[in-house]
C-alpha cells in the first residue's frame, strides 16, 4: 500500500512565478497540452518499461523520462522560429526567466489539473488497498514500527539540515528567508527547508517491499504484515507530520509579518493547527468507515453497473478530497480517506479493476511531470551530490534503526528486526511528492529538492537487493512465533484435465456472480479470484487440474452448495451437448459443411489425401475395439513413417470414441484420434464385410440411424501439429452422400476400385 498524492498540487504555489501562457491563445494552449501529454504518456511508459527490464521499479523509469523531456533537459531544446522556437515544454524560456534568480513552475496550468486529478486517483486506490483487518491485527505492533521509523527519521533529518546546509549552501548563511545560522536550534528545526527535509525522510513507499514479499512468498509472515500494516501507521502519520508542518510554516511566516518573530514561534497556535489536523482526519475517518456499509449499499442498489459503481465511489472520493482541502488539510488525506472507508466493503475489487485503466493512463504522466521539475544542472552539482549523499546515509539509518528498535521490544530478534527497517527504507514517490510541494511553495531551491530526488532514488533502489539477502536465510525473525488466528482454511478440487478445472472456475465465478456476490480477477497468469459481499471473502484459484478455495469452516457449506450446483449444471450441459449431436445434428451439419465446400477439390485438392491412406475392401471384425486396432495396425504396417506407434495411436482413438461415438447415418462411421507417434496425416478406409450376419459383423458400433456400420474412414494425425482434417471430412462426406455414393463405394470389389472411386470424385 502507497500512501502517495501530488501534494505539489495540493497546496498553492504563490512563492513561485506561475507558468507563463506567452501570449498564446486558448486554442494554441490545447495544443500544446495534447502534445505534451502525448509525448509524456510515450516517455513515461518507455522509461517504465526500461527500469522493468533492469529490474527496477517503473517509478523510477518514469521519473526519469520526465527528467529527461523536462524544460531543464531536452524540453529546452527550440526548434524553428515559430511556435516551438521555446521547445515543446517551452524550456528554453523557462530557462531565461530562471536565470534572473526568479522561481518558475515548471509545468502549465493545464498540466497542473490533469495531474491533481491524478493525484485523487492515486490516493483513492491506494487506501483500497489497505488491509484493515491486518491492520487491526497487528495494530500495536504497526503502530510501534511506525511511529519509531517516523519520529527518528524526522530528527535526524531535520536536524541534518540544520547543522549542515549552511556549510554547503550559502544562501542558507546569507540571513536570507531560510537563514539558520545565530538563532537558537528549536527555531531552526522550524525553518522551512529543514523542516520539509525532516518531513521528506519520514515517508515510506511499501509497493516495492510488496512486490519482493509476494515474490518470496513472505507476505503473511511475521516480518510481511509487520511491514505492511506499519506502513499504514506511517503513511497516517506522515500526512499529519506534513499538515502540522505546512501549519508551522505558516504560522511562522504569519508571526514574521506581523513582527512578531523576536518573540519567537506560536505553539499554541501550532498546537491547534495539530489539534485540527488530528480532529478533521480522526473524525471524517470514523464517519466514514462507519457509512461504509451504507454508502456501498445504495451504490449496489441504485447502481447495477460496476462501472458506475465505481464512477460513483470515485466521485465521492473528490468531493471528500475537496473539502479536505477546504479544511485546510492536503486533498491528498480526504483521497485516501474515502478510499480506506470502501475496502471495507465488497466493492473494493471492483472498483480497483474498472478504474485501472484510468489509473494506467494519469499515474504514469504525473510520475513524468514530477520528473519534469527536476533541474538536471542543480542535481549534477557537487554540494547536492555531497550533501545528498550524507542526508541520504541517515535516512536510510534512521528508518532501519527507528523501525527495527520497535520491532526488537515486540519480540522480533535482530534479523527479524533488520528485515523489518529494510522494508520501511524506500521511500519512492512518497518523498518525492513532498519535496515537489516545497518546490513549488517556494519554501525549498532547486539544489534542495534535487536533494531529495536523490535520496528517492538510492532508497529505492538499494532497498529490494536488501530485502531479498535479509530473507534469504531460513531463520525465523521472531524470538517466540505467535499461534495463527486465521481459522481459514483451503479446500481442493481435482477434475480429470486442465481444460475441464479452467471451464468449472468460470462456471463456478459466475454462479458467485449470480447470487450477488462481486467477483475480480487478481491475477490472469495465476487463475486467482476474489468473491466477496459484505463480511464474506473467498479466494478461488486453479493450479493445472485442481481449484482451491480458501474459506472458513462457516462458509464452506456455501462453497459446497455452489460447487454442487455448478457439478450439476455442467452435467446436465454435457447431455444437451453431446445427445443432439450424435442423434441429430450431425447429419445436417455433414450435409450442410459439404454443400458449402471447395466444389472443385478433388485429386489435387484435399481428396489427394486419401490416395495414401490404406484401403481395406472385405473388411471383418466382431466388435467396434477390434475393427480400430486392425486398421490401426494396417496403416502403421503400410506407412511407418507416418504412424511409429501403433498402440498409442489405437489409445488415442479408442479414447476419443469413449467420450463420444463417431458413427453416423447410412451405416458411415469415421473414427478418428490424435497423437504425438502420428506425423501428418494418414488413416483407412474399410468396407466391412456383412455377408452372412444378422445384425452386421460389428455389433456395437452405435450410428444415429441404428443402422449396422457398412463403411469405415478412420484418421490419424498429429496432437501438435496443423491438418487439413476438416477439410478431408468433407471430401469424405462430399463423395459419399452425393449420388449415394456410399452405396457405391460399399460395391467395390478391391482396393484399387477403392481408390478409382474417390479420384472420379468432383
Amino acid at each position: 500500500m502507497v500512501l502517495t498524492a501530488f501534494c505539489v498540487f495540493a497546496s498553492g504555489g504563490a512563492a513561485n512565478e506561475p507558468y507563463p501562457n506567452f501570449g498564446l491563445p486558448r486554442v494554441e494552449q490545447m495544443m500544446f497540452l495534447v502534445l505534451q501529454i502525448g509525448v509524456i504518456i510515450f516517455a513515461a511508459r518507455l522509461g517504465g518499461a526500461i527500469a522493468s527490464m533492469l529490474k527496477l521499479p517503473s517509478i523510477l523509469g518514469e521519473l526519469g523520462a520526465g527528467i529527461l523531456i523536462g524544460p531543464w533537459a531536452l524540453g529546452g531544446i527550440g526548434f524553428g522560429d515559430g511556435l516551438f522556437a521555446s521547445g515543446l515544454f517551452h524550456g528554453a524560456a523557462l530557462q531565461e526567466i530562471a536565470s534572473t534568480g526568479r522561481l518558475v513552475d515548471a509545468t502549465s496550468d493545464e498540466l497542473y489539473g490533469l495531474a491533481t486529478l491524478a493525484s485523487v486517483i492515486l490516493l483513492f486506490l491506494s487506501g483500497l488497498e489497505t488491509n484493515i483487518k491486518m491492520f487491526l491485527k497487528y495494530s500495536f505492533v504497526g503502530l510501534m514500527v511506525g511511529l519509531g521509523g517516523v519520529l527518528v527519521s524526522f530528527v535526524l533529518g531535520d536536524l541534518c539540515a540544520v547543522f549542515l546546509l549552511p556549510k554547503f549552501f550559502t544562501v542558507f548563511a546569507a540571513g536570507g528567508a531560510h537563514a539558520l545560522a545565530g538563532i537558537p536550534l528549536a527555531e531552526a528545526m522550524t525553518k522551512s527547508a529543514p523542516l520539509y527535509m525532516g518531513i521528506m525522510s519520514t515517508a515510506t513507499s511499501v509497493g516495492i517491499t510488496a512486490r519482493i514479499l509476494s515474490e518470496k512468498k513472505k507476505m503473511d509472515s511475521e516480518e510481511g504484515v509487520t511491514i505492511m500494516a506499519g506502513a499504514v501507521i506511517d503513511d497516517v502519520l506522515g500526512l499529519i507530520v506534513l499538515a502540522v508542518g505546512n501549519g508551522i510554516i505558516a504560522a511562522h511566516k504569519a508571526a514574521e509579518t506581523a513582527g512578531a518573530a523576536a518573540g519567537g514561534m506560536d505553539w499554541g497556535e501550532i498546537g491547534l493547527v495539530a489539534l485540527k489536523a488530528f480532529g478533521v482526519w480522526l473524525g471524517a475517518s470514523a464517519i466514514a468507515l462507519l457509512a461504509a456499509r451504507w454508502i456501498a449499499k445504495f451504490l449496489k442498489k441504485a447502481f447495477k453497473s460496476p462501472v458506475v459503481i465505481a464512477t460513483m465511489a470515485f466521485g465521492l472520493a473528490l468531493v471528500l478530497a475537496g473539502f479536505f482541502e477546504y479544511m485546510g488539510l492536503a486533498m491528498i488525506i480526504g483521497a485516501y480517506v474515502m478510499g480506506l472507508a470502501l475496502s471495507r466493503t465488497d466493492l473494493k475489487h471492483p472498483i480497483q479493476e474498472m478504474l485501472t485503466p484510468v489509473y494506467t493512463f494519469l499515474v504514469p504522466v504525473f510520475f513524468c511531470s514530477m520528473g519534469m521539475m527536476v533541474d538536471v544542472r542543480a542535481l549534477c552539482s557537487e554540494p547536492v551530490l555531497v550533501f545528498g549523499g550524507i542526508y541520504t546515509a541517515v535516512a536510510v539509518a534512521a528508518k532501519v534503526v527507528g523501525c527495527m528498535v520497535p520491532s526488537m521490544c515486540c519480540g522480533f530478534n535482530i534479523l527479524g528486526g533488520l528485515r523489518i527497517g529494510a522494508g520501511m527504507v524506500p521511500r519512492g514517490e512518497v518523498a518525492l511528492i513532498i519535496a515537489g510541494l516545497g518546490l513549488s511553495s517556494g519554501f525549498l531551491t532547486q539544489e534542495i529538492f534535487g536533494i531529495g530526488i536523490l535520496m528517492t532514488l538510492v532508497t529505492t533502489i538499494i532497498a529490494p537487493p536488501a530485502l531479498v539477502g535479509l530473507f534469504a536465510p531460513k531463520a525465523r525473525g521472531v524470538r517466540h512465533p505467535r499461534p495463527s488466528t486465521n481459522n481459514s482454511r483451503e479446500t481442493c478440487f481435482e477434475m480429470n484435465n486442465d481444460e475441464a478445472a479452467k471451464l468449472m472456475l468460470e462456471r463456478l465465478v459466475d454462479e458467485f456472480r449470480e447470487e450477488g456476490f462481486f467477483t475480480s480477477l487478481l491475477s490472469k497468469e495465476d487463475s486467482i479470484w476474489e468473491v466477496a459481499m459484505d463480511d464474506m471473502e473467498l479466494a478461488l484459484r486453479r493450479t493445472g487440474n485442481r481449484i482451491f478455495v480458501s474459506c472458513t469452516a462457516e462458509e464452506e457449506a456455501i462453497v459446497m452448495t455452489a460447487w454442487m450446483e455448478v457439478a450439476s449444471q455442467m452435467n446436465d450441459l454435457a447431455r444437451a451437448i453431446s445427445k443432439p449431436i450424435r442423434r441429430q445434428d450431425v447429419d445436417r451439419m455433414l450435409a450442410e459443411a459439404s454443400n458449402k465446400g471447395d466444389r472443385h477439390v478433388g485429386h489435387s485438392g484435399v481428396g489427394r489425401y486419401l490416395q495414401g491412406f490404406v484401403m481395406l475392401p472385405k473388411f471383418r471384425a466382431a466388435t467396434k475395439a477390434e475393427a480400430i486396432t486392425k486398421m490401426v495396425a494396417e496403416v502403421a504396417a503400410a506407412c511407418p513413417n507416418h504412424v511409429r506407434d501403433a498402440t498409442e495411436a489405437t489409445e488415442a482413438v479408442l479414447r476419443r470414441e469413449a467420450s463420444m461415438p463417431t458413427g453416423l447415418d447410412h451405416g458411415i462411421a469415421v473414427p478418428h484420434g490424435r497423437c504425438r507417434s502420428v506425423t501428418g496425416l494418414a488413416g483407412a478406409v474399410a468396407i466391412v464385410d456383412n455377408e452372412g450376419t444378422a445384425n452386421g459383423c460389428i455389433a456395437d458400433y452405435e450410428t444415429i440411424d441404428n443402422s449396422r456400420v457398412d463403411l469405415i474412414v478412420l484418421t490419424l494425425a498429429n496432437d501438435s501439429e496443423q491438418t487439413p482434417y476438416l477439410q478431408l471430412m468433407s471430401f469424405v462426406s462430399k463423395a459419399l452422400r452425393n449420388d449415394n455414393g456410399y452405396r457405391r463405394l460399399a460395391e467395390c470389389k478391391t482396393a484399387d476400385e477403392m481408390r478409382r472411386f474417390f479420384r472420379e470424385v468432383k
